[in-house]
């Protein structure tokens, strides 16, 4: 019984996150799971628990909100990247570690299940010159980019053989997510990560 003069403690009531949060929490969902034409303002908003006018207040336009979605994935993959990297030590384990994030990725507990390459998906809707579509295209080629520079160390003294070797991992890789986007599983990546270390034992 609490002493005469003092109150019960009382557990704070958990603060609210920041509607940005919320709302980019909302629209990754739904863009992933329906795609992001048929995701409208009014159904994110809803999802996110907060009012139209939040979204206005932290995004200019719908299209600011995709942009600061397709940015976020990208940050995302790379956190992936980096926590696979760092238990990484030869570069052959390097390369296989951007392998091995994509393969994190794909088995997210996705709320409405698999559809492969986020990214990708959200540049295939967007029309040709879309500043989203060139978002996705720096993502690539940042992968392609980290890839030539894990395999460069196994290249030494052919060095002229570094951008083809990177070009074949990076389409393999995509190819490969895109299958898996298709079937709904990894198993297209685990193959593609099998061929992988097959090609870089070859070298």
């Amino acid at each position: 019984m609490a002493a005469a003069g003092l109150s019960s403690p009382v557990s704070p009531t958990p603060a609210r996150r920041p509607a940005r949060e919320l709302l980019l929490d909302a629209a990754a969902r739904l863009f992933y799971a329906n795609g992001v034409t048929a995701t409208g303002i009014d159904t994110i908003t809803a999802e996110a628990g907060v009012a139209k006018k939040s979204l206005y207040n932290n995004f200019s336009s719908k299209a600011d909100l995709v942009a600061a979605y397709l940015e976020a994935r990208h940050e995302e993959w790379l956190g992936l990247y980096r926590k696979r990297l760092a238990t990484a030590p030869t570069p052959r384990s390097q390369v296989l570690a951007v392998f091995d994030a994509y393969l994190d990725h794909a088995n997210f507990a996705y709320q409405y299940g698999f559809r492969g390459c986020g990214l990708l998906n959200a540049a295939a809707e967007l029309p040709a010159g879309h500043p989203g579509r060139d978002a996705v295209r720096r993502h690539k080629e940042e992968v392609q980019e980290l890839l030539a520079g894990h395999v460069s160390p196994l290249l030494q003294g052919r060095e002229e053989q570094v951008p083809a070797i990177a070009a074949h991992l990076a389409f393999l890789l995509e190819g490969a997510m895109a299958r898996a986007g298709l079937e709904g599983n990894d198993g297209p990546l685990k193959d593609a990560r099998r061929m992988a270390g097959q090609l870089l034992d070859a070298l």
